[in-house]
């Protein structure tokens, strides 16, 4: 499937489960193909015409197989039906790639998957380099060094029991700080404080604004 010669514009996948089928089930019709290389039948006809027009196969009136080296890409010399006239046969999986334009193109692409993957990593060596920056706040005239966001790269000698935060200054729990159940870093104000029914009656409160502007 990796070959240049079963790219989508040249022989294509389906090239490919039919070639398979003929290969494990000779001589078949296109309603036995169907079946056993799980193609439709209208990309099943398509499909044999092109291998057909390469020498890759042969029907014996309502049966398909495989011509004698199919299976290195090389094909016969057969009549067309409607001519009488003989197509060149293939000369193997390079040259049908080369016939329709598709030699390289997967060269082409692990280049550029590769080079896509480079581009990646610098962005990730970016942004861990960017995480890594302490985050310094003023707080009452002095400089804190406040944890970085993620709890896996807060240094533990800042971890306090009950998901509390050291401040490093003091060495004391931050009143401020503290580490959410879900591993967040989180500002806690007194805001925040509030009891259930306070926090139901402040919704109620919301909601009643809301439908009183709707």
């Amino acid at each position: 499937m990796g070959h240049d010669a079963f790219a989508h514009h040249a022989l294509g996948s389906a090239a490919l489960l039919i070639i398979s089928a003929l290969h494990q089930y000779p001589a078949q019709t296109v309603a036995e193909l169907v079946g056993t290389s799980s193609v439709s039948r209208a990309t099943t006809y398509r499909t044999l015409k092109r291998l057909a027009d390469h020498g890759l196969v042969q029907h014996t009136g309502e049966t398909w197989a495989l011509a004698p080296r199919a299976l290195e890409g090389f094909g016969i010399r057969l009549p067309d039906a409607d001519t009488g006239h003989t197509a060149a046969p293939a000369q193997g999986w390079a040259n049908i790639a080369e016939q329709h334009g598709t030699w390289g193109i997967a060269a082409r692409r692990k280049a550029l998957h590769t080079a896509q993957r480079a581009i990646y990593q610098q962005a990730l060596g970016r942004f861990a380099e960017h995480r890594s920056r302490a985050v310094v706040i003023v707080r009452d005239g002095r400089q804190v060094l406040v944890p970085l966001p993620r709890p896996d790269e807060i240094p533990p000698a800042w971890r306090a029991p009950h998901g509390r935060v050291l401040d490093p200054g003091t060495g004391r729990p931050a009143a401020d700080w503290q580490v959410a159940t879900d591993g967040r870093l989180i500002l806690v104000t007194p805001f925040d404080q509030r009891s259930y029914d306070e926090l139901a009656a402040a919704h109620a409160e919301a909601l009643n604004e809301w439908e009183s502007v709707a």
